[in-house]
């Protein structure tokens, strides 16, 4: 706060202070606390809204029990509530939109980070900063394109003799839903990552090389955990950004893939059930903070090593 008064005077450091609390008073505590408490209180027409059933529950968080569906796994036939089938599907899936993502950046950062020129660098930064400019509406209906039945995929793939026949790739479960986040999300692993690589003594991967060591050894031993909170700062924003993604699973999505959060937007639009969103809603906020404070543990990794 003193470098701040120093820097801007203290006129200024307060206009930025009550502009800071601003935002997160009004814009982020109020509709949260106010979303949280309706999420505890049934829908109820406006007439009886303070009245004797206007109380205090757990029922909207128990609806996600309702209605279940029959699913096998390993030849094991079982039944599990649709809803929470729902929120699994889309854990695992924003578990392996991560893992790809992970696998797709970090050779990319690498590469920028150590072997790509200083002049060529800020080239290729801007390069791949320029779909950040795109609205992910815009890069979401691209990719519908792209995948469309007679869209250019399909049709380079026929040219070249890959397959036989057009592929109805937005008709394949989740395969869309994968693409189109693996698209709009990878830039938020890669730059952690990059930021990670480059704080690394190139002189600890020469002498490394100096001493035979193999490429893989090279990265497994040293780039590797040096950049242990780069993947866990990336890992943790593309995991929260595809499970809380909305409009991706609505566009590419197929008439078998439901996303979680398309069942909340389903709440709130087509039931009018605002309450039950609002606790859905916190359903999937608590869950997914859970599983990643249990995945920041297992790789032992703390939140003040993501905010470096």
């Amino acid at each position: 706060m003193q470098d701040m008064i120093r820097r801007y005077g203290p006129g200024l450091t307060l206009i930025i202070c009550l502009l800071v609390a601003f935002w997160l008073v009004m814009l982020v505590i109020v509709p949260n606390i106010t979303l949280l408490e309706q999420s505890f209180r049934p829908y109820l027409p406006v007439a009886e809204i303070g009245g004797p059933r206007d109380t205090y529950s757990l029922g909207n968080y128990m609806k996600v029990l309702d209605g279940t569906v029959e699913k096998s796994l390993l030849g094991i036939s079982f039944t599990i509530p649709v809803h929470v089938y729902t929120f699994f599907l889309t854990i695992f899936y924003s578990i392996l939109v991560t893992f790809i993502c992970f696998l797709l950046a970090y050779p990319l950062a690498y590469y920028l980070a150590k072997i790509v020129s200083p002049k060529s660098l800020p080239t290729l930064l801007l390069m791949l900063f320029i779909p950040l400019w795109v609205s992910e509406v815009l890069r979401a209906f691209a990719w519908w394109i792209i995948l469309a039945f007679k869209g250019p995929l399909n049709a380079m793939l026929l040219g070249i003799g890959l397959i036989d026949a057009p592929i109805r790739w937005t008709n394949m479960g989740y395969t869309g839903v994968v693409v189109g986040l693996i698209y709009t999300y990878v830039l938020f692993m890669l730059f952690p990552l990059y930021n990670a690589v480059q704080s690394l003594d190139t002189n600890q991967i020469e002498a490394a090389e100096d001493l035979g060591a193999p490429w893989w050894k090279i990265h497994w031993k040293i780039v590797l955990p040096h950049s242990k909170p780069g993947i866990a700062s990336g890992s943790v924003m593309v995991f929260m950004l595809s499970a809380g993604s909305l409009l991706v699973p609505s566009i590419l999505g197929s008439t078998t893939s439901q996303w979680f959060t398309q069942t909340i937007d389903q709440w709130f639009k087509d039931a009018l059930d605002w309450n039950t969103a609002s606790a859905y809603a916190f359903l999937l906020l608590i869950l997914c903070t859970l599983f990643v404070t249990v995945a920041l543990k297992l790789f032992r990794v703390r939140l003040s090593d993501i905010a470096k």
